[in-house]
């Protein structure tokens, strides 16, 4: 690891990087960043999330796709703090999910720690595969590989 290159995202750095925003910005931090090689993102659960008015109504869940879509922005900004693309205007493209698994529920008040590994990628390059578990208090609440694409306007 180089010395230059961050190992944390803060709020402000993550929006530099990827164009979600609320609703859909799902990561709250990002820590312990190996560049190019794996990082921890954290999303904090609350009530006032829009998808827990309807998902369910009396048993608020977070839904398994927003669990996946967490991972691949945690993805996403370890990758974008590895290559320094803050304010490049990156967009990130799902391209497959495989072997998802969930095996806890997730429900405000948990703290989502999403641990995201590079499979396959390298520098400079557009196509990407991680691992991903997200778990709570160090209990397994969801895993799943993906692949997806980095695109940089020209």
């Amino acid at each position: 690891m180089t010395a230059d290159k961050p190992t944390t995202a803060d709020i402000d750095l993550i929006q530099r990087i990827i164009p979600h925003r609320y609703p859909f910005l799902l990561v709250d931090k990002v820590r312990d960043i190996v560049p190019f090689q794996s990082a921890v993102g954290i999303k904090n659960v609350t009530m006032n999330e829009p998808h827990f008015q309807g998902h369910f109504p009396g048993v608020p869940i977070m839904p398994g796709v927003t669990i996946i879509e967490a991972m691949a922005q945690a993805a996403a900004i370890m990758v974008g703090v590895s290559a320094d693309l803050a304010d490049k205007n990156m967009l990130v493209y799902f391209m497959g999910i495989d072997g998802v698994k969930f095996r806890r529920k997730v429900v405000p008040g948990d703290v989502l720690e999403l641990n995201v590994s590079v499979i396959r990628g390298k520098p400079g390059g557009k196509v990407w595969k991680f691992a991903g578990r997200a778990e709570v208090e160090g209990e397994l609440a969801c895993e799943a590989e993906f692949t997806a694409m980095m695109d940089l306007p020209a």
